[in-house]
């Protein structure tokens, strides 16, 4: 397989990124791409800029999964580089340009060297940035129809040695959700603020009551965080008290059970905050969710195995990552497991202006899909 042409095609999504929800060149581009390979079929996504390649072989077997995420993120690129970002404001700082390049590599390793039976669907799922595109696939007429035995996923860990393979039983991403809870009740003249109806006290009550939540490290089971992203109480008016504010936040767990404890333990506070403040209203709105990746020990094993088929190191972390990864709405429905591939020790963070997804872990990355399919197809 010619690697400089997939690091061509990595360099042309680089080129035209697209935010989550925007994917439509992304997808038309993967689409093109992909009749070279020749699916079995292509089934577009009902809603969403999405698809999934499907790869049917002679002999019954299971049916397995692997996912790679399309979308950008909202940073402007400063890096020199020669293919450079053509959207302005928008890049490729989280590598799901690497990640498409893999599967579509996956596509062409399943189109010269066939399976002997099963199918395998590769998924090219948008919108995982802001956590809407899994749900998004769930609830696709078609992708409801599908019995999926084992669903797979990576993603790219700068501060870890080139093509390194981290993975361990159990969470392996964080749940994370961000909320922004409102309060609206009334202003008065500065010189009588116990004329007005301030949301101060509340406001500043749910900053105090879910930071002191927060437990333990990433190493521990019952880790939990409270970030406070913006509290603003009224408005730049000298001669006016308060009269609205709000207040946003995000919340990560180690674990979904965890982070839905703490959410509807906030829901109930705001609920008796407007019961006991009836001139005060107020409003929550939850965004953003990212379901903790609950890897399957099985799929661990194969995918340390896999990773002594292809000669790459594998190293097991002790803990979650904290940040969250929108396939861990699959693992909550389908068994199966997401993994790390090591883009480097000095390579820039994730999320960051000068991070730019190195190509030189692309065979292994898609390798290491290829060697799950074999090793699945004989387990299953």
């Amino acid at each position: 397989m010619d690697r400089n042409k997939f690091y061509r095609i990595r360099e042309e999504l680089h080129r035209h990124p697209e935010l989550s929800g925007q994917e439509k060149h992304t997808i038309q581009y993967i689409r093109q791409v992909l009749q070279e390979f020749q699916p079995s079929r292509i089934h577009p996504l009902e809603k969403g800029h999405g698809l999934v390649a499907e790869y049917s072989f002679p002999g019954e077997g299971p049916t397995l999964l692997f996912r790679a995420d399309i979308d950008a993120v909202a940073i402007a690129e400063k890096s020199p580089l020669p293919y450079c970002s053509e959207n302005p404001g928008v890049a490729h700082k989280c590598g799901h340009d690497g990640h498409t390049t893999m599967l579509l590599m996956l596509a062409g390793l399943l189109h010269e060297h066939p399976l002997e039976r099963g199918r395998i669907l590769l998924l090219f799922q948008p919108a995982e940035e802001n956590g809407q595109g899994a749900q998004l696939v769930l609830q696709d007429p078609w992708f409801r129809q599908q019995k999926i035995d084992r669903a797979f996923a990576l993603h790219n860990l700068p501060g870890y040695p080139f093509s390194t393979i981290i993975c361990r039983t159990g969470s392996f991403t964080c749940s994370v959700i961000s909320c922004t809870i409102t309060f609206t009740g009334k202003t008065a003249h500065a010189a009588e603020p116990e004329k007005a109806v301030s949301p101060t006290a509340p406001l500043l009550h749910i900053l105090h009551l879910s930071e002191s939540w927060n437990r333990g490290t990433l190493k521990n089971p019952d880790y939990f965080r409270t970030t406070l992203i913006e509290l603003h109480i009224g408005e730049e008016a000298y001669g006016v008290a308060a009269g609205s504010g709000l207040i946003r936040l995000t919340l990560r767990a180690a674990s979904e059970k965890i982070l839905q404890k703490h959410r509807q333990q906030l829901e109930q506070f705001v609920q008796q905050t407007i019961d006991s403040h009836p001139p005060l209203r107020c409003s929550i709105e939850w965004t953003e969710p990212f379901a903790a990746n609950e890897n399957d020990p099985e799929s661990v094993t194969w995918i340390q195995e896999a990773a002594q088929s292809n000669g790459l190191a594998y190293k097991e972390t002790d803990h979650p990552f904290a940040w969250g990864e929108d396939f861990g709405l699959f693992t909550q429905h389908i068994p199966g497991a997401m993994f790390g591939l090591g883009a480097g020790i000095s390579t820039p963070a994730l999320h960051t202006p000068d991070y730019d997804f190195p190509n030189n872990i692309l065979p292994n990355g898609a390798r290491m899909f290829y060697e799950l399919a074999l090793i699945t197809q004989l387990s299953e």
